[in-house]
């Protein structure tokens, strides 16, 4: 079988596993916002980001949709489509940065680290001061005193 025109790796895994593994490493990275992994994985992980944050940088409710569809957790589509795309707006690719670690010790496999590369003087702290705050409801705190327990009525004095 030829390997022409065909797109990304297949890690030895069926198109379901391989898929669960991607879409658990983009909410990784998109939460720690570095993780260590091995080179080839990192690599592929760096196509499938890229192709997110180009989606995030849009701001539009059809690919926010899209991004919530491929992340497995919320809170990291709505980091990316909140904070972290706020840090990518001075350029247009090249998303990520691959650094070769070594090789692992037990199976000799190449290793990297994959991390976020955001604009000069960005922080993630910037982007929640910029954000409006939300005043929250306030609720009712239940009182340290306990309160009698109310007398059971029957049925008769629940009719008069």
């Amino acid at each position: 079988m030829h390997r022409h025109s065909y797109i990304g790796k297949k890690f030895s895994r069926t198109a379901g596993p391989r898929r669960a593994m991607m879409r658990g490493m983009v909410d990784a990275l998109i939460l720690y916002e570095r993780i260590e992994t091995t080179e080839v994985k990192a690599k592929e992980l760096s196509r499938i980001f890229d192709k997110l944050v180009t989606k995030a940088k849009k701001q539009d409710l059809h690919n926010y949709r899209q991004i919530l569809s491929y992340t497995i957790n919320p809170v990291a589509a709505e980091k990316l489509n909140s904070e972290l795309v706020n840090g990518f707006k001075g350029r247009d690719s090249g998303y990520t940065r691959v650094i070769k670690t070594g090789k692992r010790l037990g199976d000799g496999a190449e290793m990297a680290v994959i991390e976020i590369i955001l604009d000069e003087g960005y922080t993630a702290s910037e982007a929640k001061k910029a954000e409006p705050k939300v005043a929250k409801k306030e609720t009712k705190k239940p009182s340290d005193k306990k309160e009698a327990p109310k007398a059971k009525t029957t049925k008769k004095e629940a009719k008069k």
